[in-house]
């Protein structure tokens, strides 16, 4: 049912309490991804009193940014900055799918992976610095963060099977059709651009930041697909961080 797809949703993309779910089934797995972008509401809100909070206060730029990325990390547990750190561990570690699977479940994060948090930390701080100069843009810097979360129906399109046999890919791997995911991404699109262009980055900027993240995680994807034999929850964490870095970027270029 829709209150256990927005439960699941709730429960696996933030910290926040979300009671519990009745059946898991693929249906309602599948709304759930479809549904992650509303779900993270509470985590759009927070970034956008961070960031409008810090500018108002005139903190210098990059602080604001680093204190938006410091409470995405908190309301996430850092879930997703994880998945990401594992995900370039495991891409890199050029080892058979099996092998790079067993790196990604390591406790320890690799040099790989450290280097790839390092600079998308510091991408996404400077550009949610850049973007945030007051309510309006502050509010936009919040859409992203919810937006940047439809990247997860893209990871778990039908086609795409899960990596291991269990874990939340496999739960959840596969479940959106692909109608389902392209109309999120349009949706998005369309929702970004109509903001952007009233909040200051303005309409081709905000078409160009959508066209960009759509074009990064369908490149994620891919190759994690055929470097691991399909999609784990790291995957969906690493494109969740890497569209919502393509999206700041786009509409900061």
């Amino acid at each position: 049912m829709a209150h256990d797809a927005f439960r699941l949703a709730l429960g696996t993309l933030t910290v926040l309490p979300a009671g519990p779910v009745g059946d898991l089934d693929r249906r309602t797995a599948g709304r759930a991804m479809l549904l992650a972008p509303l779900a993270v509401l509470p985590l759009g809100v927070a970034a956008a009193l961070v960031g409008g909070l810090g500018a108002l206060l005139q903190l210098p730029s990059l602080g604001v940014g680093l204190l938006v990325v410091a409470s995405l990390a908190l309301l996430t547990r850092a879930l997703h900055l994880d998945g990401l750190a594992d995900t370039v561990d495991g891409l890199g570690s050029g080892w058979d799918p099996e092998r790079a699977l067993a790196v990604m479940k390591r406790g320890d994060v690799g040099p790989m992976g450290v280097v790839a948090l390092v600079l998308v930390l510091l991408l996404q701080a400077s550009a949610f610095g850049a973007l945030v100069q007051g309510p309006a843009t502050a509010a936009l810097a919040g859409l992203v963060v919810c937006l940047s979360r439809s990247a997860v129906a893209g990871v778990c399109v039908t086609g795409l099977r899960a990596a291991r046999p269990t874990g939340l890919g496999a739960t959840v791997a596969g479940t959106v059709s692909r109608p389902g995911a392209v109309t999120s991404a349009v949706g998005a699109a369309v929702l970004l651009t109509a903001v952007a262009a009233s909040t200051g980055p303005g309409p081709v900027r905000g078409l160009v930041a959508a066209a960009l993240a759509v074009v990064v995680v369908v490149v994620l994807v891919r190759h994690a697909a055929r470097r691991f034999g399909g999609v784990t929850g790291d995957v969906m964490g690493a494109a969740v961080e890497l569209a919502l870095t393509a999206l700041l970027l786009g509409l900061v270029a």
